[in-house]
């Protein structure tokens, strides 16, 4: 009890008289704040929330570095590339700029990334893979182009609707986790004109 008595009265003595009650009020506020801060940053990376998928093709990375010669940190990444994005089924290439706070990675094959826009039309967030966070593309989207790979690597533009095609003959959809193409069972089916019979990449 006398100890209790030396707590109180040690804060009456720092707080200034302020009384306990407002002291708690203040310290639990406090604590509700910074969990709901926690629980919105967790949401903000739920996968759920990142609908679309995204193939990049390649990408140029510039990185960029923060404090005294050899104890510099990673401060972000830039660059530009080019990537089809799935959306509702359907394929569109874009050209796009971005800047990160880890580096980027391009697609393995058809492997895509999750995203989800951030600004219709012009701005995707896309999440990086391994919990590295998200990161900003500014886009510039293709009217009914999506891009894919010839036999020698060349990237070309091919028809969005002949792309669409080749996704349904080999049940190839992202947004479903079906990122690896099906050979028809059939006679095999041509890729978009200009590639190879493999999946585009």
């Amino acid at each position: 009890m006398a100890r209790i008595k030396m707590a109180g009265k040690l804060l009456t003595d720092i707080f200034g008289g302020v009384s306990m009650r407002r002291v708690l009020l203040c310290g639990l506020t406090a604590i509700v704040f910074c969990a709901l801060l926690s629980t919105a940053a967790l949401a903000s990376h739920n996968p759920a929330d990142y609908p679309l998928r995204i193939n990049i093709f390649h990408h140029s990375s510039y990185s960029h570095y923060y404090g005294p010669a050899g104890i510099r940190s990673l401060n972000d990444v830039d660059g530009e590339g080019r990537a089809n994005l799935f959306e509702n089924g359907e394929p569109r290439g874009f050209d796009f700029r971005y800047q990160c706070g880890s580096r980027m990675m391009s697609s393995a094959g058809n492997e895509t990334f999750r995203a989800r826009w951030k600004k219709p039309g012009t701005e995707l967030e896309m999440m990086l893979p391994a919990g590295a966070g998200t990161c900003t593309l500014k886009v510039e989207m293709k009217d009914g182009i999506a891009f894919a790979r010839r036999k020698d690597g060349a990237l070309i533009e091919v028809p969005a609707a002949q792309f669409k095609e080749w996704m349904v003959k080999h049940q190839y959809d992202p947004e479903h986790g079906k990122e690896v193409p099906i050979a028809p069972a059939t006679a095999p089916s041509k890729a978009p004109a200009g590639t190879g019979t493999s999946a585009p990449k």
